[in-house]
Order: C-alpha cells, then sequence, then structure tokens
C-alpha cells in the first residue's frame, strides 16, 4: 500500500511539474517564427497610382473639422485643426472617375510656421486584386511643397507587412472653399 501511495504521489508530482513547463512556455513574451510558417512569399514592389479628393464644401464633404484649439482661428497656419476624412480615391482626377477605394482617418494642422498637417490614414481599396487590403501613413504633409512625400508604415491584407513611400502632388485646390484634388504615387514592398 505504501509502494501504491509512493507511485501516485510521483505521478501527481510529474503531472504537476509537466503543467508547469507548459504554462511556462506558453506565457513566453516573443519566440521566433520561420517566414515560411506565416507564408511569406517573395517581397514584391508595386507602384500604385490614383488621385484623393478632400472635399471640404457643398452639401456631401469628406472632410470635416472636429476639433481645434483655441488659437485655431487666430493662427495664420490654422495650428490645432483636427479634420476626420472618408475621401474617395479614384483612377482619375475627375469627381466621376472610377473609385478604387477611400482615404480613412485623420489629418491635423500640426504646425505654427507653415501649413504642414500630420497624416494618420488608411488607404482601403475596393476595386480589383486590392479589394479589402489597406494602407496606412503616417507623416507630415507640408501642403504648399510642389512633391511632399509621407512614410507607408503598414498594411492589411495583400499589404500585410508593407513598407514604403507615397508621393503627393497637388492637382487642384480651391483657396475659397478648400476643396483639393490630390496626385498619389505610391510604391509599396510587400509580401
Amino acid at each position: 500500500m505504501a509502494q501504491t501511495l509512493l507511485k501516485h504521489k510521483l505521478t501527481i508530482l510529474t503531472l504537476l511539474l509537466f503543467s508547469f513547463l507548459v504554462l511556462a512556455q506558453s506565457h513566453q513574451f516573443s519566440r521566433r517564427l520561420s517566414q515560411k510558417s506565416l507564408g511569406f512569399k517573395k517581397e514584391k514592389l508595386s507602384h500604385l497610382h490614383f488621385y484623393f479628393h478632400d472635399i471640404v464644401g457643398g452639401d456631401h464633404p469628406t472632410a470635416v473639422r472636429v476639433a481645434q484649439a483655441t488659437v485655431t482661428n487666430t493662427s495664420r497656419t490654422g495650428f490645432g485643426a483636427l479634420v476626420m476624412i472618408d475621401d474617395p480615391l479614384t483612377v482619375g482626377p475627375e469627381r466621376t472617375s472610377k473609385i478604387v477605394g477611400r482615404a480613412q482617418g485623420i489629418y491635423a494642422s500640426a504646425c505654427l510656421d507653415e501649413t504642414r498637417l500630420l497624416m494618420a490614414l488608411n488607404y482601403v481599396f475596393v476595386e480589383g486584386k486590392y479589394n479589402g487590403s489597406t494602407l496606412s501613413i503616417l507623416g507630415t504633409n507640408r501642403v504648399f511643397s510642389p512633391v511632399r512625400e509621407m512614410p507607408i508604415v503598414g498594411g492589411s491584407g495583400l499589404f500585410r507587412f508593407a513598407r514604403g513611400y507615397a508621393l503627393a502632388k497637388t492637382h487642384f485646390l480651391n483657396l475659397s472653399n478648400g476643396d483639393a484634388v490630390v496626385e498619389y504615387n505610391v510604391y509599396v514592398l510587400h509580401y
């Protein structure tokens, strides 16, 4: 009987030790993964070209000021203004051109000395093989520079683990109401 009790104690001790080891491994902070295990293939470079329509005026704006600082209206740069957007992305510069996606997110006037925006947005694609995929932009946009460069900091879908840059060039700007059409050339590395 004493021997059976000893066997049970050893079995319980072994199970406890094994459980402890399993739990200790499952709660680790990080681990190395192989790229093949996540389905990575050879990295590709894609070039996307589209037009961004920032519609501020009219009955159906796609860019709306949602907050501002107390100094915004007296600042020559609009410093402190925060705008939420859901802007169409089209194949051509005309508003009626085929929509390939939406630019969704925020931009804010983030400079006291010049018109410079902090852009935090996603390009959400709705057309072709990129339908359902997104690219994320986070960077500064010097609005009156002829060409602005902003970083691609990630993405989803076909753009998972994306990195690259976007070049923005103003195609049209209505100074009276703020409407703008911006041409984008996006260069993105992805799997």
